[in-house]
């Protein structure tokens, strides 16, 4: 195999945060809803997105820079994670169009505010799942600030639930590519881990399969 090797001091931030997010993909995507000082909810995709810890259950996205979902997450200390479907690409995308402090990406996309339970930053109807979340901690990490959010209600839709489990199919999640490339869910397979009683002494690709 031939490679190419990058330096990142070489290739400077710019460069680095293109590799970096052309090669570690698909992200999945945090559509983050919070809501000003001033009362004003800001809505914004994050693709630095995953999961902290599931007891207690935590999520985490990041700024990178200081955005307004942080400096909102860190007045009000909390804040709501919305899953980014399919269908709903091109508002998503829109979302991440850089509003002023003083107007909503809500109403500016003509997208639909739902009421909370545990929170004051609203859910999206529109979207199939939002988790509540009030703020763990951040972290500064060089030019980033991790955000770290303790969910305390999940609220999952109906119809996208098979057996009382979500079903990725049926959720038909966006996730993020390199440069303006987005991805959908494709193909899903399943298969099982396999135990240590059961591995067979050898790995072959008829193994895999």
């Amino acid at each position: 195999m031939v490679r190419t090797d990058f330096d990142p001091d070489a290739v400077g931030a710019r460069g680095v945060y293109k590799l970096l997010t052309a090669v570690i993909v698909p992200r999945a995507i945090a559509w983050v809803v919070t809501r000003s000082a001033d009362g004003v909810d800001n809505l914004a995709p994050h693709s630095f997105f995953t999961v902290a810890s599931t007891d207690p259950p935590v999520v985490q996205f990041t700024s990178v820079g200081e955005k307004d979902s942080l400096r909102n997450a860190q007045a009000t200390e909390e804040f709501t994670v919305c899953l980014t479907p399919e269908p709903l690409l091109e508002h998503i995308n829109a979302t991440a169009t850089d509003f002023p402090p003083d107007e909503s990406e809500i109403d500016a996309t003509g997208l639909t505010r739902e009421p909370p339970l545990h929170v004051k930053t609203p859910r999206i109807a529109e979207s199939p799942v939002a988790m509540e979340c009030r703020l763990e901690r951040t972290l500064d990490v060089g030019n980033s600030t991790l955000v770290l959010g303790r969910v305390v209600h999940i609220a999952v839709s109906d119809g996208v639930l098979v057996d009382g489990r979500p079903d990725a199919r049926l959720l038909a999640p966006l996730a993020r590519l390199g440069g303006n490339e987005w991805s959908r869910l494709g193909e899903v397979v399943s298969t099982p881990r396999i135990r240590y009683g059961d591995w067979p002494g050898h790995f072959t690709e008829s193994s895999s399969t």
